[in-house]
């Protein structure tokens, strides 16, 4: 009786491994679902700006936005993180992926050996852009100058070191599907959500988390504690930038000065870099799309203990 329930037992957890590693085969985008065409650079440097690349694959310490020789620690609950070199470089970079390699990479999160790609990478945003971008942005990317040098390893405690595991995060947290707007908004308006959304990756620093490390739904855009463990990030709905007017939001987008005469710090100093190399018309459509966000309460901020006065 025992042997039987032994080998049962065996038989349940081979069967389950097996859905397991089924359900997680890493998904990829095939060459020939790429046909040929004609790329726009100018598009391509667009959604270079958009997506933000410089702001994580620029080598620290340096002022050349396009030296994309990573290095950059991007701290988390789940352990420290390197961006990757993704420069043309034929050995340390990307110089030897194909275009189905980096379409598969940016949309689906996967490398090309195969491996899921950590989230830490924002492609949960980047699944939304349209492909003919992203291949613009891959022939963009040629363009710069190769960066030699390899990037040290992520810094992930067991289990968040199994890439393997990250299938399931993105059969909860991902759903492959194309960006939809609102059909009855202005082409503009439309232009603002989709950069929002997709290459802009505004939400994955500006909402909350829930404990596996996905988006908490119905606080997007609410702000939250920052993953690296210092401040907090600002709530971007009207209940946190009720004040702030579209011409307000995007100037901020191409200064980073806000209307009370503040400026960005942080991550943000970074970002702005990027923002405000794009036209004032993409700023301007990113801006109504904020402003038009419906009010969001986010989540409480700690109370700062008061320190004990001396006596």
């Amino acid at each position: 009786m025992l042997r039987r329930i032994f080998l049962l037992a065996i038989l349940a957890g081979v069967i389950g491994f097996g859905v397991f590693w089924w359900l997680t085969i890493p998904a990829t985008v095939a060459a020939d679902a790429l046909p040929a065409y004609q790329p726009d650079l100018a598009n391509g440097l667009t959604t270079f700006n958009a997506g933000g690349c410089s702001s994580c694959h620029a080598v620290p310490k340096q002022d050349d936005r396009t030296k994309l020789g990573g290095g950059l620690a991007i701290t988390s609950p789940f352990g420290t993180f390197y961006a990757p070199n993704i420069s043309p470089d034929p050995n340390d970079g990307i110089g030897r992926w194909s275009e189905a390699d980096f379409v598969t990479a940016v949309m689906k999160g996967t490398s090309p050996t195969g491996a899921h790609y950590f989230p830490a990478f924002p492609y949960p945003s980047y699944q939304h852009a349209k492909v003919g971008d992203v291949r613009d942005l891959f022939a963009y990317l040629k363009t710069l100058p190769p960066v030699a040098g390899k990037v040290r390893d992520h810094d992930l405690p067991f289990p968040f070191n199994i890439r393997r595991n990250v299938g399931v995060w993105k059969l909860l947290f991902m759903n492959g599907k194309p960006f939809i707007a609102d059909a009855s908004r202005s082409a503009h308006w439309y232009r603002g959500a989709y950069l929002v959304n997709s290459f802009g990756h505004c939400a994955e620093c500006h909402s909350p988390r829930n404990v596996l490390g996905g988006i908490v739904t119905a606080q997007r855009f609410a702000g939250g504690p920052n993953p690296d463990g210092e401040g907090w990030v600002p709530n971007i709905t009207p209940r946190g930038i009720s004040d702030w007017s579209v011409k307000d939001i995007a100037y901020f987008l191409e200064s980073g000065q806000t209307p009370d005469g503040d400026s960005a710090g942080g991550s943000m100093v970074r970002v702005i870099r990027n923002t405000s190399q794009l036209s004032s018309s993409d700023r301007d459509a990113i801006a109504e799309y904020i402003k038009s966000l419906p009010p969001v309460e986010g989540p409480p901020k700690p109370v700062k203990k008061e320190k004990e006065k001396e006596s």
